[in-house]
């Protein structure tokens, strides 16, 4: 639909026309007469229209704008879903007012409580480093955070790893005490009350890695789990609590293993946030004898993961009890519900579940299927060079030191 000029004799006349498609050809069909153009113009008529359609046509016409190169400078485009969102989440969380009392007295000249909260933000959004972060703002409208440069970020950053003083390092455990911890501390204490319980923590680990020069304190060589064994990295934890909320966070030297930093957290949790119970529940990386007589001396709940090809205990015990099975199934949102077997074996005063998916059992069957089917293929061509195949290697055994065969006992055990 579209507007049309048509001269008949000494006048001009305006049409409201649009287009149609009669009989399989296209022609333009008049849907009113507005009249001479002089007489529509006086009467503002058209304008009134024009107007009446923009509430429906912004893009358009910002698009028409920049297509013709008129105004275009006057034009801008500042997001502001996201800062309105996560600053109700950031006043109804604290946030903003723990950072604020930390920061009293304390002259640095500059909004630090909005640098964080744009640098958290940033992190949220599309994560990457607090130089992005300077360029990622402008085209975001952030309370307060107008006047930030990239040095008010860095400063920012800076306060929160301020080590504390030697006074408030009590229950320290493979890292100093600093700011960051004072704000998790006041967090947790904002929204407990009588009844508040971490009877339930989880808690994983990651590994970070160090470009340059970076990582001089906690920086360390050891298992990258990115790949770059040659770099320095930290360890960084999470625990969070029943309800998923973080709890606090921990940074350790890059060669801690996860096994020597489970007791050491659980203390320190009991002792800055004055949990009298705690259950803990870890991955089985981080399970171990030590850990688990450790979490026994101190009368801490615990569950945990156990692998069950390298416990003797498990495959030979646990896994072998007779008694049956009970179906369960875990509902999820906008999913199939996750279909169980689950069953109870106690096996020297120690509790363990057992739970078999039916559906990760079929696809693990015809994952295995599929590799023995080019295993037998394969070895029909020569056998030397399928060791090098973990997939293939798993299901080999060798009868004599020329050949190698396929190990029928090993894949009714995976079976």
């Amino acid at each position: 639909m579209f507007v049309r000029e048509k001269r008949i004799g000494p006048y001009t006349y305006v049409y409201l026309v649009e287009t149609v498609r009669q009989d399989g050809r296209v022609k333009q069909r008049i849907i009113r007469n507005l009249g001479r153009k002089e007489e529509v113009e006086r009467s503002g008529d058209l304008d009134r229209l024009v107007r009446s359609a923009t509430r429906l046509a912004q893009r358009s016409m910002i698009l028409s704008l920049l297509e013709e190169g008129g105004g275009a400078e006057d034009l801008a485009c500042r997001r502001i879903g996201p800062p309105l969102l996560f600053e109700r989440l950031w006043r109804e969380t604290g946030c903003g007012d723990v950072l604020t009392a930390l920061l009293t007295g304390r002259g640095f000249g500059f909004a630090v409580e909005r640098a964080v909260f744009l640098t958290v933000l940033h992190r949220l959004m599309v994560s990457g480093s607090d130089h992005a972060c300077a360029h990622w703002r402008d085209d975001y409208r952030i309370a307060g955070a107008d006047r930030l440069h990239l040095h008010h970020l860095y400063r920012a950053m800076a306060w929160l790893g301020e080590e504390l003083p030697a006074t408030e390092q009590a229950n320290r455990t493979l890292a100093p005490r600093c700011v960051k911890d004072l704000v998790e501390e006041r967090l947790f204490d904002r929204r407990r009350d009588l009844f508040t319980d971490l009877s339930v923590v989880f808690m994983d680990t990651t590994s970070l890695y160090f470009e340059g020069e970076g990582g001089a304190t906690l920086g360390e060589l050891g298992h990258s789990k990115d790949f770059r064994p040659q770099l320095n990295q930290m360890i960084v934890a999470i625990i969070m609590d029943q309800a998923g909320r973080p709890v606090c966070s921990e940074m350790w030297p890059g060669n801690t293993a996860d096994v020597t930093t489970l007791v050491p957290v659980v203390e320190r949790l009991r002792d800055r946030f004055g949990v009298g119970r705690v259950c803990v529940v870890a991955d089985r990386g981080m399970m171990s004898a030590a850990t688990i007589a450790a979490l026994e001396q101190r009368g801490l709940e615990y569950i945990l993961g156990v692998r069950e090809r390298s416990s003797k205990e498990v495959r030979d015990v646990v896994l072998a009890d007779p008694q049956p099975s009970v179906p369960l199934s875990i509902p999820r949102r906008g999913r199939p519900a996750t279909e169980l077997q689950a069953k109870e074996v106690m096996h020297d005063g120690r509790r363990y579940i057992v739970c078999r998916n039916l559906l990760e059992a079929e696809q693990d069957a015809r994952n295995r299927e599929s590799v023995l089917a080019s295993l037998r293929a394969k070895l029909k061509q020569g056998d030397k060079s399928l060791v090098g195949n973990s997939a293939y290697r798993r299901y080999l055994r060798t009868p004599d030191e020329q050949h190698f065969t396929i190990d029928e006992a090993r894949i009714a055990d995976e079976a």
